[in-house]
């Protein structure tokens, strides 16, 4: 039942994300329409399960899942910069800069970026739910939320001592989980619902979701995650394994994905695709 959700998912944010770009045309749409290719689709699929536990139609929803997926694309594209991590892979294909050039992978996050807020400014929804989507995603996405915890990681590789555990917990609580947490709770505000408990639930599963790419890093399949491994590592910052060991990285997972669960209790059953992603999230193998 998660698998088909899935499944679905990334097949209407595909959609969404196509019809969104249709009208673009030229090189930097070109280099946008690559690099929203592929990919879990696990912001979008969020998106969709909480519209779906607050009866939210699937063409709204499939706005803003449409929208968090070119805020990940572009932050994607951008962390692969030279000046940033450096990588010449992303999703098992080049990446952006490699394909064509450093400044069109600059302009090409930029323009997925404005096009987000672009997409959500123009939903079918009262223009209150619209303003209250597009501030959380500023925040999300902004100095408070994943360009912090982009600056805190590069800040991390030169710093003199390995970060501690609080303090790679709040750069990833940043850098990967704001987005992850936007995503979790977008439903209940298209709904114009409390969204504390898929907020909750998003963030012990953006945290779990972070332990789980450490784990990944070190035990995982380079071919199969379709980008470099190893890279904390080799570059010698601090992770979650390297603090807690890799078995107790891999419990500290587990006990976020029953945090995770639990704080899904309002719903019920109906939350079952939901606390199934949570365990596909520590379970991957890319």
């Amino acid at each position: 039942m998660f698998q088909d959700a899935l499944t679905d998912a990334q097949t209407r944010v595909q959609a969404a994300l196509n019809e969104a770009m249709r009208p673009l045309d030229g090189v930097i749409a070109d280099a946008m329409r690559y690099t929203c290719t592929g990919g879990k689709r696990l912001r979008a699929f969020l998106v969709m399960e909480g519209a779906r536990l607050h009866d939210v139609s699937p063409e709204v929803a499939d706005q803003a899942a449409a929208a968090i997926e070119m805020i990940h694309a572009y932050s994607l594209v951008h962390d692969d910069l030279p000046c940033m991590d450096n990588d010449d892979l992303r999703r098992g294909v080049p990446t952006v800069h490699i394909q064509w050039d450093e400044a069109t992978a600059v302009l090409t996050g930029d323009a997925l970026q404005t096009l987000a807020f672009e997409l959500l400014s123009n939903m079918d929804a009262y223009a209150e739910v619209r303003l209250s989507l597009i501030s959380s995603m500023a925040k999300a996405a902004g100095a408070q939320g994943m360009v912090l915890g982009q600056a805190l990681d590069i800040a991390a590789e030169t710093a003199e001592t390995p970060l501690t555990l609080k303090q790679i917990t709040r750069l990833q609580a940043g850098k990967t989980g704001a987005l992850i947490e936007w995503s979790g709770q977008a439903g209940a505000i298209l709904a114009e619902a409390d969204p504390d408990p898929l907020r909750q639930y998003a963030q012990a599963l953006g945290l779990a979701f972070q332990i789980a790419d450490d784990i990944l890093d070190i035990e995982g399949c380079a071919e199969k995650a379709g980008k470099r491994l190893q890279k904390d590592a080799d570059a010698g910052k601090a992770t979650f394994v390297s603090l807690l060991g890799m078995e107790g990285a891999k419990a500290r997972a587990n006990e976020l994905v029953v945090q995770a669960c639990d704080a899904l209790s309002p719903y019920g059953d109906a939350a079952d695709n939901l606390k199934a992603a949570a365990r596909f999230v520590v379970d991957r193998d890319t």
